[in-house]
């Protein structure tokens, strides 16, 4: 199908036609079929390969938009092998060069046929290229931009009959493309010093209509023609699933990757730390992997890359260095670990997964720490940076949290209509979500961010509606204004969701520049003013996507279905219990224990004992009466418990354990001791928190001595043997006339659990 493009691109979708730009004088007339099947072995073209090939032969500059796996390659490297001549084929990346290069001369028995030239060669593997180059074996040559650059490259480039220029990835010319690269925007200025009347072909995977704007003028594209193929991949089906905790997210990925049965899969994170701690985490599971980003050494990339093309490893764990072009046909799973930064990342990363027709599963973990790392990482850019990175983050927030079919949402982005009701291969479309009118509510909103001055960002002004009178409120005397408590008929989680939507429907704006404050946009001022129908979808599944690449792993036991219906009725046992026994309820049991009771349904004691902090004595002293509750439950919902699956941890939380006890045990500060691992404080508390729930004794006096007074710690004693929560953000706000800071409270609560919980 052929796409509608923006107006003033001086760029024409039609078909072919002879141009007045200088070709080749010796293109042959031959039948193109005969060609494929002789170079390639195929019989027959895909989409619109064949018409932009004829297009490129005629001598017309040419832009090619084709999906992932629809085959653009082809597009330029057909016409480079029945052309007189030589192509330059501007490429972004080493890795995708080697690959293309390799793939081409496995279909001729000329390794001569196509040369990769960049910083990798040695002096005498450069003259060599250059030798096939001049004696006219090479047909393809393969650059990247910094090559062109060099004056060298550019005489002797001159000095070659080529045949077309080719830009491979031509969205890097974008700032609005998903891997902007300032070095492409002088590329038409290199390559008229070579040459000024060869051909170019423009091809990309992802372009909106606005990239499309940018590459037509940025490449200086003569009366191109331009092809564009459907964006729909029918064999995807698309999955967004919340983070909740890290270790739940760690063990889903591993259960999902062995029940894939050895096929082979990518998973995307955003960072380099994450790609090795994943890698290591599947290697412990029994799942070859291995990592993959720029921190790596050219030669360890490569081999990497080599060994999954070679199905030497199942998984590869890696940033968006790795995949570019990558021709993997046969790769069953897609999983993004972060939010990407863009949809166009996210549709070219998927797009990998299922190349050859048959299925591909693309999984994306959402997290609204993710969300906000992105958009603290714009901080320090420049304005323009800024809005745009902010837009384009805007866009995929929008693609994870909608409750629409998302290939229609996907093939809109990219100027494409999606006409089918129900896809029937995504989340969305499988399992429909429940919409809500919330019309009035957004008025509420809009008027208390009003009433505010547009200077708070979302927490600020959530409690603000629903009437929680923080110190922080009742400093700035906001308990006063008409907006505080005028949404206190509903969960915090409610207004969460609708004001994410509202900025989704462009009524709100995040101010990045100044924290995430909320701003209303002149559709929001619009809205306020004449009210018109909203629907919220009530989608609970994103409320308590929270969890953060960087908190401690825990016990990574956790599995994905939790019973939320389970975990009320065991907090209420849980309280039952505690009043019995005059202790505080996470004495008993912490929640993350209870969370684990209702993922797994332990109806025995031995059972309990496999759940997060509670030891062998643990379970003898209070777990009667919770595994009888799970076992009617059981009963009474004909529940199958869930299979007998140990996660392994890359940690030894044994080790830990042990480690722990002896540095307390000998009074060694808790700066040292976290040092030594390789902990930050926080995790480290958490370790200490886990270690004492589960009945072990810590001595931690010594360190408590130095952070609080006597009198201090008997205040916060005093609370924690009446409070009803552990909730240590509420502990802070009521004890607020002391400052405690949150490690203060937690080295408490570690020591009251020694000192009760026994």
């Amino acid at each position: 199908m052929f796409k509608k493009m923006p107006k003033n691109t001086n760029i024409k979708v039609t078909k072919p036609k002879k141009s007045s730009a200088t070709q080749p004088a010796s293109t042959p007339r031959f039948d193109l079929h005969q060609a494929l099947k002789t170079h390639f072995g195929f019989s027959q073209f895909k989409g619109q390969q064949e018409k932009a090939i004829e297009s490129l032969l005629a001598g017309r500059d040419t832009f090619v938009i084709m999906p992932t796996g629809g085959g653009k390659s082809l597009c330029y490297q057909l016409p480079a092998l029945v052309s007189e001549g030589v192509a330059i084929i501007v490429s972004p990346l080493i890795a995708l060069m080697k690959n293309q290069v390799d793939l081409i001369r496995g279909y001729s028995n000329q390794d001569a046929i196509a040369h990769f030239l960049n910083s990798t060669l040695n002096k005498k593997e450069i003259k060599e290229v250059q030798d096939d180059l001049r004696s006219g074996a090479t047909k393809m040559l393969y650059v990247a931009p910094e090559t062109l650059t060099k004056t060298e490259n550019l005489e002797f480039f001159s000095e070659l009959p080529i045949s077309f220029f080719a830009v491979d990835e031509a969205h890097c010319i974008s700032e609005w493309g998903h891997d902007f690269r300032p070095e492409y925007r002088r590329l038409r200025e290199m390559m008229n010093e070579i040459s000024e009347t060869a051909p170019m072909i423009a091809l990309t995977a992802t372009a909106t209509p606005k990239v499309q704007t940018d590459i037509v003028k940025n490449l200086e594209l003569r009366e191109a023609n331009v092809f564009i193929s459907s964006f729909n991949r029918s064999n995807l089906y698309y999955e967004v699933l919340p983070k909740i905790k890290k270790a739940q997210t760690d063990e889903n990925i591993v259960r999902l990757i062995k029940s894939m049965k050895e096929k082979s899969g990518i998973i995307y994170t955003l960072n380099r730390k994450t790609t090795e701690e994943l890698a290591d985490l599947l290697k412990a599971n029994g799942i070859k992997a291995v990592a993959y980003h720029a921190g790596l050494d050219s030669k360890l990339r490569a081999e990497r890359q080599d060994q999954f093309l070679g199905e030497d490893v199942q998984v590869i764990c890696a940033t968006i260095a790795f995949g570019m072009g990558i021709d993997k046909p046969d790769i069953r799973f897609v999983i993004h670990y972060n939010i990407p930064k863009s949809i166009e990342n996210y549709y070219q990363e998927t797009g990998r997964a299922g190349r050859d027709g048959l299925e591909g599963k693309c999984v994306l973990y959402y997290s609204h720490k993710d969300v906000s790392k992105l958009e603290h990482l714009m901080r320090d850019k420049p304005l323009s940076e800024r809005e745009v990175g902010a837009q384009l983050i805007s866009e995929t927030v929008a693609f994870a949290e909608t409750g629409v079919c998302r290939r229609k949402l996907l093939m809109s982005y990219f100027g494409e209509e999606y006409t089918n009701e129900n896809c029937g291969q995504c989340d969305n479309c499988r399992n429909p979500k429940e919409k809500h009118e919330a019309k009035a509510e957004a008025v509420v909103v809009l008027k208390a961010i009003r009433e505010l001055d547009e200077r708070f960002a979302t927490d600020y002004v959530v409690q603000i509606l629903i009437g929680k009178a923080t110190p922080q409120i009742q400093m700035f005397r906001h308990e006063g204004l008409n907006a505080f408590a005028s949404g206190n008929d509903r969960e915090p989680f409610y207004w969460n969701s609708l004001i994410r939507q509202m900025l989704l429907g462009g009524l709100l704006v995040k101010d990045i520049e100044e924290y995430g404050l909320l701003k209303i946009t002149k559709k929001g001022d619009a809205f306020l003013k004449k009210p018109k129908s909203f629907e919220l979808i009530l989608n609970n599944l994103y409320n308590d996507a929270h969890a953060d690449d960087d908190e401690g792993a825990g016990d990574a036991g956790e599995a994905v279905a939790l019973d939320e219906r389970l975990v009320k009725l065991l907090m209420e046992v849980r309280q039952q219990e505690a009043k019995k026994k005059g202790l505080p309820p996470f004495v008993i049991f912490l929640e993350s224990s209870l969370q684990d009771m209702a993922t797994f349904y332990p109806t025995t004691l031995e059972g309990l004992e496999k759940c997060q902090g509670i030891s062998k004595g643990k379970a003898l002293k209070y777990g009667k009466p919770f595994v009888e509750l799970i076992a009617q439950y059981v009963d009474d919902n004909n529940i199958v418990p869930p299979d007998d699956f140990v996660m392994k941890s890359v940690v030894n939380k044994s080790g830990n354990k042990v480690y722990i006890i002896q540095n307390t045990d000998k009074k060694v500060s808790l700066e040292t001791i976290a040092k030594n691992k390789g902990w930050r404080m926080d995790e480290m508390l958490e370790e200490m928190e886990s270690i004492a729930a589960s009945g072990t004794r810590l001595n931690l006096d010594y360190a408590i001595d130095e952070m609080l007074d006597e009198d201090d710690q008997d205040e916060i004693l005093e609370y924690f043997k009446g409070c009803s929560t552990s909730s240590l953000q509420v502990a802070q706000e009521e004890l607020s006339e002391f400052s405690f800071n949150w490690e203060q409270l937690k080295i408490m609560r570690i020591k009251f659990l020694t000192q009760y919980g026994m």
